[in-house]
C-alpha cells in the first residue's frame, strides 16, 4: 500500500514540475509576480526620456539656414509649344492677368529657374525653354505667372527670363566662384520628377570640367549632389545659401542621377546674363576656323608637334582666311598665350571684342610664322 502511495506522490510531483518548466519557458510573467501586463493589456505607468533641446535651434551639421535663404528664389518652369511652328519668342500675358492657357497644353515638370534680381529676372537653362511659345513660372509659394524671354545663349545653355508679379520672393545671393573648392559641401535645389521643391546634398567633385560635348563653351562644376530630370536650370548653392552654379546636365544611363552632375559656374552665368540684358545676346569673338586637337598618333603621322591646334579648314573670306591661315597650319599661340586644345582656342578668341586685332603664331612646314588677325563676331548657332 505504502509503495503505491509513494508512486502516486512521485507522479504528481513530476507532473507539477513539468507544468512549472513549461510556464517558466513560455509564460515567465505568470510566475514572477510583475505588476506589468503584456500583449494588449493596459500599462499603469511609463517613463520616457525626452530631449530638452530648443526645437528652433538647427541640428548640428544642418544646412537648414542655407536652404531657408535660397529655396524661395528657386522656381519651376513649364512651357507651351502649341504654336511650335512659329519662330517667335515666348509671349507673356499682362502682369495683372497671370492666367495661362489650359495646363494640359504645358510640358509638366520641364525644369527649374532661379530668381536673381528684384526686377524679376530669372536664370535658367536654354534647353528648358527652347522652342517655347508661352513660358509659365510657378513660385515656391504656389503662385503661377507667365514669363517673358529676355534672351538666351545656346553656346552656354543659359537663358534669362523676366516675371512681373507682386511680392516677388527675395532674390538669391550670388556667391564667388573663387571661394568654391573641391570637397566643399553643396546643395542642389529644384523640382525633380514633379514631386515638389526638393533639396539634395553632396560635394564639389571637380572644377573646370570640359571636353564633355554638352555645350560649346564648357567649364563645369562637377558634383555628386543628386540632379534629376526637372532640376535643370535650378540652383547649386554653398552652405551659406549663395548661388555658385546653375544645374544643367547629368551623366546617366537610366535618366536618373548616377552621382555625376554638372553645373554652369556662377561667374559664367552672371557674365552671360549681363551680356544678354545689355545686347540682347552674347557677343563673342570669332576667326572662322575648323580646329582639331592633335593626338600623339596624328602628330606622328603628320610629322608635327602636339603643341597647338591643327587647322583643318578655314571659312572663305573669314578673319583667319584673310590673315593668311591655311588648312594644315598648327595654331600655337594667341597674343603670346599657348593654345593646347580647342577649348582654350575658343575661350581665348571668344573673349576678344569683335573688331580688335590679335597676334597669332602658327607653324607651317616646321617654320613659325607670326600673323595678325582682325577678330569677327561669332555667329549664332544654327537651329535644327
Amino acid at each position: 500500500m505504502m509503495k503505491h502511495l509513494w508512486l502516486l506522490f512521485a507522479q504528481i510531483v513530476t507532473g507539477l514540475l513539468a507544468i512549472l518548466f513549461i510556464l517558466g519557458t513560455f509564460k515567465p510573467q505568470w510566475l514572477d509576480g510583475s505588476p506589468f501586463k503584456y500583449f494588449g493589456d493596459s500599462i499603469s505607468t511609463i517613463t520616457l526620456k525626452e530631449s530638452s533641446i530648443d526645437p528652433s535651434i538647427p541640428n548640428p551639421g544642418s544646412h537648414h539656414e542655407a536652404v531657408k535663404s535660397s529655396m524661395p528664389a528657386v522656381v519651376n518652369i513649364f512651357i507651351s509649344k502649341n504654336n511650335s511652328n512659329k519662330k517667335s519668342k515666348a509671349k507673356a500675358l499682362p502682369p495683372q492677368h497671370p492666367q495661362v492657357p489650359n495646363p494640359e497644353d504645358f510640358n509638366p515638370n520641364l525644369g527649374s529657374g532661379v530668381i536673381v534680381s528684384a526686377e524679376g529676372l530669372i536664370l535658367t537653362n536654354e534647353h528648358v525653354i527652347e522652342g517655347a511659345d508661352v513660358i509659365e513660372v510657378a513660385l515656391a509659394d504656389g503662385r503661377k505667372t507667365t514669363a517673358t524671354l529676355i534672351g538666351s545663349d545656346p553656346d552656354t545653355d543659359l537663358a534669362v527670363l523676366r516675371v512681373q508679379i507682386p511680392n516677388l520672393p527675395k532674390p538669391i545671393t550670388f556667391g564667388k566662384i573663387e571661394s568654391v573648392k573641391v570637397g566643399d559641401v553643396v546643395l542642389a535645389i529644384g523640382n525633380p520628377f514633379g514631386v515638389g521643391q526638393t533639396v539634395t546634398s553632396g560635394i564639389v567633385s571637380a572644377l573646370g570640367r570640359d571636353h564633355l560635348g554638352i555645350n560649346t563653351f564648357e567649364n563645369f562644376i562637377q558634383t555628386d549632389a543628386a540632379i534629376n530630370p526637372g532640376n535643370s536650370g535650378g540652383a547649386l548653392v554653398d552652405t551659406r545659401g549663395h548661388l555658385i552654379g546653375i544645374n544643367t546636365a547629368i551623366y546617366s544611363r537610366s535618366g536618373g542621377s548616377m552621382g555625376i552632375g554638372f553645373a554652369i559656374p556662377v561667374n559664367t552665368a552672371k557674365d552671360v546674363m549681363e551680356s544678354i540684358i545689355k545686347n540682347g545676346s552674347v557677343v563673342r569673338g570669332w576667326i572662322g576656323v575648323e580646329p582639331m586637337n592633335i593626338s600623339a598618333e596624328m602628330a606622328d603621322t603628320l610629322k608635327i608637334s602636339t603643341e597647338g591646334v591643327l587647322i583643318n579648314g578655314t571659312l572663305k573670306g573669314g578673319p583667319a582666311d584673310k590673315a593668311g591661315i591655311q588648312p594644315g597650319d598648327v595654331l600655337k599661340t594667341i597674343n603670346n598665350k599657348p593654345v593646347n586644345n580647342i577649348t582654350q582656342l575658343l575661350k581665348q578668341i571668344s573673349e576678344v571684342p569683335p573688331g580688335d586685332k590679335i597676334k597669332a603664331t602658327i607653324n607651317r612646314k616646321d617654320k613659325n610664322l607670326d600673323l595678325e588677325i582682325q577678330v569677327g563676331k561669332r555667329p549664332g548657332p544654327k537651329r535644327k
